[in-house]
């Protein structure tokens, strides 16, 4: 298993850099079963900030991105079950990404309840708001 860094997601998703995006491309291209990519949690939350931030794309354009990421069979996604939820909630389109992956992971790790001051992340992303 190789670990893939954000950056070479990045540049195989948006195809963008004349030097770097045809290497990601033959690299994870040439991965498989018997030697997969890793994207750890980290890396899907910096995608979905790049993506939106640096490269202004829209929600349901990650959304389809890290759908994709998550169906490839050559890369294996840290915490899938808890990725695949989170991009379920988001959905939606009013909760932060970040913020469904926060209490989907806690929730899965056992949480009964994740606490913010962030509105937002209580009313759409299942978080309890601490008053």
């Amino acid at each position: 298993m190789i670990c893939l860094d954000t950056n070479v997601l990045v540049r195989y998703i948006m195809q963008d850099d004349p030097r770097q995006s045809p290497k990601a491309t033959r690299l994870i291209e040439s991965l498989d079963a018997e030697r997969p990519g890793f994207v750890t949690v980290v890396s899907v939350v910096e995608l979905y900030w790049v993506l939106t931030s640096c490269y202004g794309l829209a929600g349901h354009d990650v959304k389809q991105a890290l759908e994709a990421l998550l169906r490839a069979k050559q890369i294996v996604v840290d915490r899938a079950d808890q990725v695949l939820r989170a991009v379920r909630v988001f959905d939606d389109g009013k909760a932060d990404f970040a913020d469904c992956l926060i209490e989907r992971i806690a929730s899965s790790m056992g949480c009964t309840e994740t606490v913010t001051f962030d509105a937002g992340a209580a009313k759409y992303a299942g978080m309890s708001l601490l008053r």
